[in-house]
């Protein structure tokens, strides 16, 4: 293509736009040097920013060309604007600046759960159950601002200070808090405990670029306690950063074994093997997985299964296998554009069918499983013989193409969670009532159960929680369909109310405590013979 003919055209479009010689009428016929495509996009939106009818966003329908392109590829291409893009960095980053608290809303007014530990907020005495109302003595309560907004107010840069002004029950007057902002960290690891003698859990919510460490340093407080096995419970996790998956999985393999390699049309294979180094390799393990585990999770799952050095238990993974690069825009935005696959040990593609296009045909696989009965029986999910492969070490059959199927299944239970329990969740009525008992009775519970042990052994939800629930939904026509459907309701909600009412009193480690003998895939692990 000549590129000055192509220049020298579209400085003669410019030009002619400014002094009026194109006429609405006219039509616009330039030889750009061929057929490039580049360069018809370029007039194009050229054309539609000068020529049409209104004023047109320039930066928007810049914005929309590249998602509407990256549409047509694969699920997992995506464009986000700078926005958006420093939002979704933060968790996997591991920390942001802000004043540091947990928080909810309740109705319109932000209600923290917990100050982080150390954190600016903790610092000048901010507590649980306090009501920040104002911000820079802007109110942020009975407005029915957006949670992103009153977000953006609390964040800002380390060192700078914001003024808040908090309702305290038993306070007669609101509270002022100068509060100094910090970094703030973001912890992809939810729990660790030891679940039973010389058995430790491990929990983590994404991969992100400190959840190495964060593992090793519950593996280390762990170990300390007796722990002879491990349970990594990756269910729900989307994945994130797959060095992090890399690293987690070196830990259990012997110099050399392969842990993932990645390969793509424009990208080579680039081979990601254990370095022999790894202080858990002796150690028995077993891994969690359910039909939201995804991505990063299914690379550990993936390496661990095809060298059999543990044992997978749960559903079937979610079944994606393409990696994407992510590439920075001058204005902070960022496209993020598959360039490989990546492949198990063994030389599966866990990646699940699509087609280029479809992203709500994609999105609905889930719903299909379960439909199918994919989710409830074993018997009904069904591979081609072409994605048959081998373990590397007893050369067990797995496949690919779909996921990472598991060692030991465990069938999802759908007459505990039941129709009437999922109304009641997505109309946010479960959070809410719950939200306003632990406000209420906050002081009361913690004098009362000193220790989350004495909370676990002796707490009991109180009926008039479960019915301020049943009322409500009352309220908002949602009701069981019959006394049968109530009756297998109320015990699997009692149990969730106590597991929530621990993690607002105590944390997320607590809350994982009491709903993991709850959790059949949990218990599934504990029983099985490594």
């Amino acid at each position: 293509m000549n590129i000055d003919k192509g220049m020298r055209a579209l400085t003669l479009l410019v030009v002619m736009m400014m002094t009026g010689a194109l006429t609405a009428g006219a039509q616009i016929r330039l030889n750009l040097g061929g057929d490039s495509p580049l360069r018809k996009l370029q007039v194009a939106e050229m054309a539609i920013t000068n020529l049409y009818v209104d004023s047109v966003d320039e930066a928007r329908l810049a914005e929309d060309a590249i998602r509407g392109m990256l549409e047509k590829l694969d699920p997992h291409s995506s464009y986000t604007n700078a926005r958006e893009t420093k939002a979704m960095r933060e968790p996997l980053q591991g920390d942001f600046e802000g004043i540091g608290v947990q928080f909810n809303m309740l109705e319109d007014t932000l209600v923290v759960i917990q100050p982080i530990l150390g954190g600016p907020s903790e610092k000048v005495g901010i507590i649980a159950g306090d009501r920040i109302v104002t911000v820079n003595d802007t109110a942020i309560a009975g407005v029915k601002m957006e949670r992103s907004e009153i977000m953006k107010r609390l964040r800002g840069k380390k060192g700078t200070k914001v003024r808040l002004g908090v309702v305290r029950r038993g306070v007669s007057s609101p509270l002022t808090f100068i509060v100094k902002r910090d970094r703030i960290p973001v912890l992809s690891l939810t729990a660790a405990y030891m679940i039973r003698p010389e058995v430790g859990y491990v929990r983590f919510e994404n991969f992100g670029a400190k959840t190495y460490d964060e593992f090793m340093h519950a593996v280390d407080s762990l170990s300390g306690q007796g722990m002879r096995r491990l349970i990594l419970d990756l269910q729900d996790n989307g994945g994130g950063y797959l060095e992090s998956a890399v690293q987690i999985a070196n830990e259990f393999l012997d110099d050399g074994d392969m842990i993932v390699y990645t390969d793509g049309r424009a990208v080579r294979r680039y081979e990601y093997r254990a370095r022999g180094d790894g202080r858990l390799r002796q150690l028995p393990v077993t891994v969690l997985l359910n039909e939201y585990s995804a991505s990063a999770s299914e690379i550990v799952a993936g390496a661990i299964q095809d060298h059999d050095r543990g044992t997978i238990v749960g559903r079937r993974s979610f079944g994606k296998g393409l990696v994407q690069r992510p590439i920075e825009l001058p204005d902070g935005s960022e496209m993020r554009l598959t360039v490989a696959h990546y492949y198990t040990p063994s030389g599966r593609c866990i990646q699940k069918p699509y087609t280029k296009g479809d992203l709500k045909d994609y999105q609905q696989d889930i719903e299909r499983r379960l439909r199918h009965g994919e989710l409830t029986c074993r018997d009904s999910i069904h591979f081609a013989d072409s994605l048959l492969v081998y373990t590397l070490k007893r050369h067990r059959p797995v496949y690919g193409g779909g996921g990472i199927m598991p060692d030991e299944f465990v069938p999802l239970d759908t007459m505990r969670y039941t129709r009437y329990h999922r109304q009641l969740n997505a109309k946010s009525i479960i959070i809410n009532q719950l939200l306003r008992y632990v406000d209420n009775n906050r002081k009361q519970l913690k004098k009362q159960y000193k220790t989350f042990d004495e909370f676990e052994q002796k707490y009991q939800v109180p009926e008039t929680l479960v019915e301020s629930i049943r009322t409500e939904g009352t309220k908002q026509k949602i009701q069981p369909k019959d006394d049968d459907e109530l009756s297998r309701t109320l015990p699997y909600l009692r149990k969730s109310l106590k597991a929530q009412v621990a993690r607002d009193l105590w944390g997320t480690n607590e809350f994982f405590r009491c709903w993991n003998e709850n959790d059949d895939i949990v218990l599934k692990a504990l029983v099985i013979d490594n």
